[in-house]
């Protein structure tokens, strides 16, 4: 019941426009700034650890950004699921690198999306190009939704599991695009390393180096950035880091991570900051994300993790 009243809400919203939506979340990202909670302080801790240059003041003021742009991404969500493809394809207004996205000799393409701008719509343009299987990783609820909109184009989606990796083989093998969310902390002790990320360790898959090196596929980063006054989108294609294919999962883990940086960098407040990237820790430290809600609470957890990193 709870599940088709979010699916009916997501409806009705899809018919409101992208301006509205995109007005809407800005007011929900600012509900969320103004009331002491949990994304607002993660997001403020994973910030203040990866920018440990900026001021306080700094810190605060593009935590606020984050925040509305996060309102943003999930009212938008209903708009890109729910309304016709085309029309939202329509919203890409420039596709920077898009030469990147072109198959070279039979090979397949793995296309790496970061949870950067809208996402969705990242996949949705990479389904456009072309045969496309998507790694996916099922949810508790809306499920059914979310796999009916990523499906649609024509795509493939894999669930992460030792099938879905078979899937994603077989469709490099046959020249297609794979597409994967890098930046997900993988929940196995199996298949993950620690590697840097803004300088902090990080558990990253090494998923995508074994890939390659097996199928011989290049790979890049791709997302879609959100514009100013609702005016649509951009999309950006970025070669990865060379040692993205590395033998070595660490090395490997440490180009994937750089290659989100370096997207990152072209819209940072657009970046998914209040989850918990660091979740798990070397050593099995205690957890950053606990404690005072207040913005001094969290600027001093991040403040006491990068202490031992500046030794």
């Amino acid at each position: 019941m709870q599940e088709r009243v979010i699916v009916g809400l997501m409806w009705l919203l899809s018919r409101l426009p992208l301006s509205l939506l995109h007005w809407i979340g800005h007011l929900v990202g600012w509900l969320v700034i103004l009331f002491p909670n949990r994304q607002r302080r993660n997001a403020l801790i994973n910030l203040s650890l990866c920018f440990p240059n900026l001021t306080a003041r700094e810190k605060i003021r593009l935590r606020n950004r984050c925040l509305c742009e996060f309102g943003k991404t999930y009212l938008e969500i209903a708009h890109l699921w729910l309304r016709p493809r085309q029309e939202m394809l329509d919203l890409v207004r420039e596709v920077r690198g898009a030469e990147l996205l072109e198959r070279v000799d039979g090979h397949g393409l793995i296309v790496l999306s970061p949870h950067l701008g809208a996402w969705e719509l990242a996949g949705m343009y990479l389904v456009a190009q072309g045969p496309t299987t998507i790694f996916y990783k099922p949810q508790k609820y809306l499920d059914q939704l979310i796999i009916d909109a990523r499906r649609r184009g024509g795509a493939t989606l894999a669930p992460i599991t030792a099938r879905g990796i078979r899937a994603l083989v077989q469709c490099l093998s046959s020249g297609e695009y794979a597409g994967i969310l890098p930046d997900q902390e993988p929940r196995a002790n199996k298949g993950a390393a620690f590697a840097p990320f803004f300088g902090i360790p990080a558990w990253t898959m090494v998923l995508v180096n074994r890939l390659a090196r097996k199928s011989g596929a290049r790979v890049i980063f791709m997302f879609a950035e959100r514009l100013p006054r609702a005016a649509g989108f951009r999309i950006h294609c970025l070669s990865a880091p060379d040692d993205i294919d590395s033998d070595d999962d660490s090395v490997a883990a440490a180009a994937l991570n750089l290659g989100i940086e370096q997207c990152i960098a072209l819209c940072p407040e657009q970046y998914l900051w209040p989850y918990r990237r660091f979740r798990r820790r070397p050593d099995d430290g205690p957890s950053l994300y606990r404690g005072g809600l207040r913005d001094y609470d969290a600027i001093e957890t991040a403040a006491r993790i990068r202490r031992p990193v500046a030794h």
